[in-house]
């Protein structure tokens, strides 16, 4: 099938509106008409050279769309089924996902060494994050997705993706913040916001935003902190150290890349307390910390992939949440661009001045 697609073909380059051909879907996997994909910092990242990767390519990672084929063997959705498509790839039988660790599953599938996008010269293009969903459609394994109530918008559906189970599950999966407990989210972007209001949903007795733009921090009120910090303008470590008797918070959660933001975040937390790292900064940025510090006050820092997300409990979850009010999702949505704007779209979410843009397809 051919399909429109916004072509990657050179780091730090716009992209370009191609159409492309999509392989029909194997044994296990699924065709979805894409419906409407968000605009991620990762997608950015990958654009601009920061990790890597193989061109061309096609990038874009948070859709939701409707089933229109599958290939044998695929059960739990059929055409026409509303669904949310992730970056999440699983096999349920590796070590890791035995372990209940799907995001770290180690199996290498078919469309790993055979990406299912091929340029109308039948040049291969790399279905970048295992979606490539800036296009009209993808074909993506079965596992990648999960089934939505046809009344949900699929523009706020499609965050649900990344951002939202990013943030969210990072707080309930990887902190296991309990309620009471105190947090700082260092990056009120899309996926920082989201880490909020999954502390505000955990039940946290106090919630510390902080960030470099007033507009951000003015949002995180909006999504449950309690408390704002200005780090262009406010000693951080100062300020959460007064608002805490002098003990620090117990999880912090760097959304952001940058060495800067993860450095600082050691001097946050309480004894006992948490740093977890949920933004990537570019390829070859370390940080520091005291590691004899740590160990005296039984600190620790973790990892956060995807908030660890098991996507056929967690999204579900998250659904309730938002039809119950409790999680927003539209107020998420800065704009809504069609693949045609999309470099427009992008430059939006670079500047700064959009949580989350998407795109949107007829």
């Amino acid at each position: 099938m051919r399909v429109k697609a916004a072509v990657c073909r050179a780091f730090g380059q716009p992209l370009a509106i191609e159409e492309v051909d999509l392989a029909d879907p194997g044994p296990g996997e699924v065709e979805v008409r894409v419906k409407a994909c968000a605009i991620c910092h990762s997608d950015i990242s990958y654009i601009e050279g920061d990790w890597g990767g193989d061109l061309p390519a096609v990038f874009g990672h948070e859709a939701a769309g409707i089933v229109t084929r599958t290939g044998a063997g695929v059960s739990h959705v059929a055409p026409g089924d509303h669904v949310v498509v992730t970056l999440i790839r699983y096999c349920g039988k590796c070590r890791y996902c035995a372990s209940g660790s799907q995001v770290m599953c180690e199996e290498v599938f078919d469309l790993d060494r055979n990406g299912p996008i091929h340029s109308a010269s039948g040049e291969s293009v790399w279905q970048a994050m295992r979606s490539g969903a800036f296009a009209e459609a993808v074909v993506v394994h079965h596992s990648q997705m999960v089934k939505i109530p046809t009344d949900m918008a699929f523009d706020q559906a499609s965050l649900l993706a990344c951002g939202v189970i990013t943030g969210y599950g990072a707080v309930a999966n990887t902190a296991k913040l309990k309620a009471g407990q105190t947090a700082a989210v260092v990056g009120c972007g899309g996926v920082g916001l989201n880490a909020i209001q999954g502390a505000a949903i955990s039940g946290a007795g106090m919630i510390v935003a902080i960030d470099v733009a007033d507009s951000k921090l003015e949002a995180a009120k909006k999504f449950g902190a309690t408390d704002t910090i200005n780090v262009a303008h406010e000693n951080a470590a100062e300020k959460i150290m007064a608002l805490t008797d002098g003990h620090g918070v117990d999880i912090v959660l760097v959304t952001v890349g940058a060495k800067q933001a993860f450095d600082h975040a050691f001097s946050y937390i309480t004894k006992n307390g948490a740093v977890i790292i949920v933004g990537m900064p570019p390829t070859g940025v370390f940080a520091s910390y005291d590691p004899g510090t740590m160990a005296a006050w039984n600190q620790k820092v973790l990892g956060s992939k995807m908030g660890e997300a098991v996507i056929s409990k967690d999204i579900p979850e998250l659904t309730t949440a938002w039809r119950e009010g409790r999680l927003k999702l539209a107020e998420l949505i800065t704009g809504r661009y069609p693949l045609d704007r999309i470099n427009e779209a992008i430059e939006g979410v670079t500047r700064g001045e959009a949580l989350r843009n998407v795109i949107v397809f007829d």
